[in-house]
């Protein structure tokens, strides 16, 4: 399996990023905000340069993270067709960046999770998308209508194109509240369709915390992962922040220097202890007072 972290839990300075990620013996980068950039909003120049940027630290465009179909379910025909550009636009930049996927969302639940009601809608969202360019990963999202593997599950059953794929989010689904213990049994449910692993560790439904204090065995997961012969990314999105706890809406927007500040001790804490529990990785480690230090800190 590879190792990447979303870019703005560490930085939104991209080459920090893609230093800091290179020097932890990462592989790559996982797509969101840049320099105060939305992904959904990001030009030409800002793609190339993003592109170019994890390219020459020796790292790969691990995903495209735009907040399609993270939304309320559309009511109009202008709903559907905003919400059926923000992807077909996804694809377009996820293909400029050279990503290996684009990620989906089920739409906002109202009430409990409607993962068929999703579906028939998102089916006509996605009529004319070219989903065969780019890969659509549809995540366990947690204030969506697909909080864990069981509704993702449905909602594709439903939505009935196999080629998309689970972006599976345990911990959104601990966060949810829908399953606080989601491994073993959500990971047997839907192992054969995961394509993708983000990793953050939830103290309930009340804050993410460091690696290994909260919900989740992260070290038997990727021993699992690595058991079954996963060979992608497994991509760290901290969410955690020392001294303070995002919001509902930064977790929601999670874009800009707003949400990114105290990220990067977070996340560089959190990228060793990652390293550590990953079989095979942990013997190339890098000791956590080599000059490591010196690129995290951008000097």
């Amino acid at each position: 399996m590879r190792l990447a972290i979303i870019n703005d839990e560490l930085s939104q300075d991209i080459e920090q990023a893609a230093a800091t990620s290179a020097h932890l013996g990462f592989d790559g980068l996982e797509i969101r905000s840049s320099n105060g950039v939305p992904p959904h909003h990001m030009n030409d120049a800002t793609l190339d340069r993003v592109r170019d940027t994890v390219a020459r630290h020796g790292l790969a465009v691990a995903g495209f993270d735009p907040p399609a179909l993270k939304c309320d379910l559309p009511r109009t025909a202008a709903g559907t067709d905003a919400a059926r550009e923000l992807v077909a636009a996804s694809v377009r930049r996820a293909e400029r960046l050279g990503a290996p996927f684009v990620r989906i969302f089920t739409f906002y639940r109202q009430g409990d999770p409607d993962p068929r009601k999703a579906a028939a809608v998102a089916r006509e969202v996605l009529d004319g998308v070219p989903t065969g360019r780019v890969p659509l990963l549809v995540e366990t999202g947690m204030r969506t209508n697909s909080p864990t593997m069981r509704h993702t599950l449905e909602f594709l059953d439903a939505l009935g194109d196999d080629r998309l794929g689970v972006l599976w989010d345990p911990g959104n689904s601990v966060f949810s509240g829908w399953d606080p213990v989601p491994f073993p049994r959500d990971y047997a449910l839907g192992r054969e369709r995961i394509r993708h692993v983000h990793v953050k560790d939830p103290d309930g439904q009340r804050a993410y915390v460091r690696l290994g204090d909260g919900d989740l065995p992260w070290p038997a997961i990727l021993a699992r992962l690595a058991e079954d012969g996963y060979r992608g990314w497994v991509s760290l999105e901290t969410h955690w922040r020392i001294g303070r706890v995002l919001s509902q809406a930064q977790r929601d927007e999670p874009w800009g220097e707003e949400f990114t500040a105290g990220g990067f001790e977070a996340s560089t804490a959190c990228m060793r202890l990652l390293r550590e529990m990953t079989p095979a990785r942990r013997e190339d480690a890098v000791p956590a007072d080599s000059d490591a230090q010196t690129v995290e800190a951008g000097a």
